[in-house]
């Protein structure tokens, strides 16, 4: 059993819920239940996990079976039927314990590669069932399917001045080296700090089968022997999820890729599973007295990485001072905050944000500059944007969008007589924009008029603007079901006898946009039922 990715791994905007189980970099493997139960849940989505399976035991948890290219069995023909009667590809469905019962080791699916998944695998998580926490597999015995002799790997080691300290002569973050000790730890460099400090580090871990990094298990610090900061990845909720953000560096993260944990916090936050001290995790190095702090990092099977990291207080001046910040606003984390300017307004409610920071708020040419994305928000806040010089069809046909270098990220807007608004949870660069161009439909492989014994049709389908909000198929003005690639832009309409007529067929594929622009693709085609 080899893992692409572990529970409790560093994901954008959450903690990895589950194992990813590789399966050979390839789809269409047998896909089996762990325990007896029901199945209790389907979720067939274009995103996320895709088409999705949940099995609830008797035992009170429950098994999660994600990005799989097919149910089998009366699964399969549970949700092909709620296609149908539901006339629409994104469906999800909740059964009742005797609708369809499980045995352990029954076959329910095909792996896959559907949903926001990067590469063919299959994602497993348990939850609880009744409080929908996930949990650490390995804690369910999967551990004895696994291998695993490697410590932990700490590929760098960093230290926060905090609150205008001083650190090493510098205000800004600097790198710590570290050295190898003939006991198997590492000995950091010395650190002269004055005033409130925190660390962080980069690490991953390593098993013996997989050959690729992994998430680690357990992260503690200890100041003098006393703990500090620390977490362990047994459990965690989905309102831990975007906690991630606050748990790690995210500027740097947003800027080189690079994701920094963080040992301390600025302001205490609500991420369940940490434990800390009354300072946050912070150090704040005295006088006259010698301190020593040691990062423990350590994977499930007990193999353990330590750096020790001597700090002493110093009062000499800092030859790197802060980078400069340019800004005619401040964000209080804990109060709300109201900012206008010509048409545009922004309501940030408090707890928007993690910490405390200064805002670059602008309106340039009909374009709101919000900062940029180097800052986290945890929640959604309210962007309002005006335009009175539309006519009543323009107005209809407006939305508030997210500039991201040339790309346009539609936001769901709402509109009361020229003003426009959205919640959002990203800072950056705001315009409104007007999408009056109906959606792209092209077929891969053109039919038309012509005599076909394929199995399925393929059709790609795009908007430029605000992007695709339904898609329906008709053959013989019969709905059929398209089932919708978001990686390749594709609709595939596998074909069934049921459907079909024997000679002349009639295909039309109506597309319309998330501002109601539609286009309407139509062919025919023969097909001889006849033959085999």
């Amino acid at each position: 059993m080899q893992l692409s990715g572990n529970f409790g791994e560093l994901r954008p905007n959450h903690f990895h819920a589950g194992f990813d189980y590789k399966t050979q970099q390839r789809e269409g493997l047998k896909v089996y239940a762990s325990a007896e139960g029901y199945v209790s849940r389907i979720k067939i989505s274009t995103f996320g996990n895709g088409k999705t399976i949940y099995i609830t035991h008797p035992n009170g948890y429950t098994s999660v079976y994600a990005h799989l290219q097919k149910a089998v069995g009366r699964i399969q023909d549970f949700i092909t039927a709620t296609h149908y009667k539901e006339q629409a590809f994104e469906i999800e469905m909740y059964l009742k314990p005797g609708e369809i019962p499980i045995k352990k080791g029954d076959w329910i699916a095909i792996s896959g590669n559907t949903g926001a998944s990067e590469g063919p695998h299959l994602h497993f998580e348990i939850r609880d069932s009744k409080t929908e926490f996930i949990i650490n597999p390995m804690l369910f015995g999967f551990d004895s399917g696994c291998r695993d002799t490697k410590k932990p790997t700490i590929s760098g080691l960093y230290v926060y001045p905090l609150f205008s300290s001083t650190v090493n002569k510098s205000n800004r973050p600097i790198v710590l080296n570290y050295s190898l000790q003939k006991d198997g730890t590492y000995l950091s460099d010395k650190v002269l700090a004055n005033g409130p400090i925190g660390f962080g580090i980069t690490a991953d871990d390593y098993d013996d089968v997989s050959f690729n990094k992994n998430g680690v298990y357990s992260v503690n610090s200890f100041l003098n022997g006393q703990l500090k900061f620390g977490y362990q990845f047994d459990t965690h909720s989905f309102d831990d999820m975007r906690y991630v953000n606050a748990l790690i560096d995210y500027s740097k993260y947003k800027k080189t890729g690079q994701r920094v944990q963080k040992l301390f916090m600025k302001n205490k936050y609500g991420l369940t599973f940490i434990t800390s001290d009354a300072t946050k995790g912070q150090v704040i190095p005295t006088p006259n007295l010698d301190n020593v702090y040691r990062i423990e990092v350590a994977d499930f099977f007990g193999n353990k990485t330590q750096i020790t990291v001597p700090i002493q207080f110093d009062t000499t001046t800092a030859i790197i001072p802060q980078e400069p910040t340019v800004s005619s606003y401040f964000i209080k984390s804990t109060v709300d905050a109201v900012f206008e300017k010509e048409n545009a307004s922004v309501f940030f409610p408090a707890g928007t944000f993690y910490d405390d920071f200064e805002l670059n708020f602008d309106v340039k040419n009909g374009i709101l500059f919000l900062h940029d994305d180097s800052v986290p928000a945890h929640s959604n806040f309210t962007i309002s944007l005006t335009d009175s010089t539309l006519s009543k069809e323009l107005l209809e046909k407006t939305f508030i969008a997210r500039i991201d270098r040339d790309q346009i990220n539609y936001n769901t807007t709402y509109r009361k007589d020229s003003i426009f608004s959205a919640k959002v949870k990203i800072l950056g660069k705001y315009k409104l924009v007007t999408d009056t161009l109906a959606p792209k439909v092209t077929i891969a492989k053109p039919m038309e008029g012509k005599w076909v014994n394929q199995d399925a049709i393929q059709i790609q389908i795009s908007d430029s603007g605000s992007g695709i909000k339904t898609y329906n198929g008709f053959l013989n003005d019969r709905w059929v079901l398209f089932e919708y690639d978001n990686k390749t832009k594709t609709i595939t309409h596998y074909f069934a006898d049921d459907f079909l007529l024997n000679g002349a067929n009639e295909l039309k594929v109506i597309v319309t946009d998330a501002m109601g622009n539609s286009t309407t693709f139509e062919t025919h085609f023969f097909r001889n039922l006849n033959t085999k």
